[in-house]
């Protein structure tokens, strides 16, 4: 009879080991692979001429409908055979633009890295725990280096480009960069959006690697930013 009993045994605790993994599996997998929340550009579908000149000082705000205040990051997870993107926002952010004669002089937007949100907790956590480490690092800021030429931004209801140089503090480490940034004039609102490309070691960023996926160097800075006088 004991003989009988262990072959039972072991199947019994193969059948609990199958269905534990097959229930778990999918969160796993969805754990790596969902997408997240990513901050889009500009959206000018309902987009009005300018009742305001842009000199001025300008507050941001949270911004309306398509196009509220965020940023965030999106960053290739690297698994085998595939490649699948992960972002992540938050829209606890606050800044100032200053413009005087059609020049922007100053400004600054500063992002609150510890509510940074992708679409699954417990990957939330791991973010800014294991790869942000927002405890000691709980900002990410942008500072403009003026002045900027901003006289070639329609007052129309129109996007334009403007080149945006700047200083960009990320996990405490702070780099020039120079991003391309869409800016609409739109109403009471200036709306500055785009994205800025960032090498993460550049930031002394290395994350723990993971047995399913490991995260590529380069990724993207996603902003979006409504300012109002």
């Amino acid at each position: 009879m004991e003989t009988l009993k262990k072959p039972f045994v072991a199947l019994t605790v193969i059948a609990i080991i199958v269905i534990s993994l097959a229930s778990v599996g999918p969160l796993v997998y969805k754990l790596i692979t969902n997408p997240g929340i990513r901050t889009g550009g500009i959206n000018a579908e309902n987009a009005v001429p300018a009742t305001t000149g842009v000199d001025g000082h300008w507050n941001l705000v949270p911004g309306s409908g398509a196009n509220t205040t965020g940023v965030g990051f999106t960053f290739n997870e690297v698994l085998p055979g595939e490649r699948k993107s992960t972002s992540g926002s938050t829209y606890q952010v606050t800044g100032f633009l200053d413009v005087s004669d059609g020049q922007l002089t100053d400004g600054e937007v500063v992002a609150d890295a510890t509510t940074i949100k992708t679409d699954i907790e417990k990957r939330d956590i791991n973010v800014r725990r294991s790869i942000l480490h927002t405890d000691d690092f709980p900002t990410a800021t942008f500072q403009v280096k003026g002045p900027i030429d901003l006289t070639d931004v329609p007052d129309d209801g129109t996007v334009a480009n403007a080149e945006v140089p700047g200083v960009l503090t990320l996990h405490g480490t702070s780099r020039d960069v120079t991003p391309t940034l869409d800016v609409l004039r739109t109403g009471e609102r200036v709306i500055v959006a785009g994205v800025l490309t960032v090498d993460r070691t550049d930031y002394n960023i290395y994350p723990p690697e993971f047995v399913a996926a490991t995260i590529a160097e380069e990724g993207e800075i996603n902003i979006r930013l409504v300012f109002e006088k």
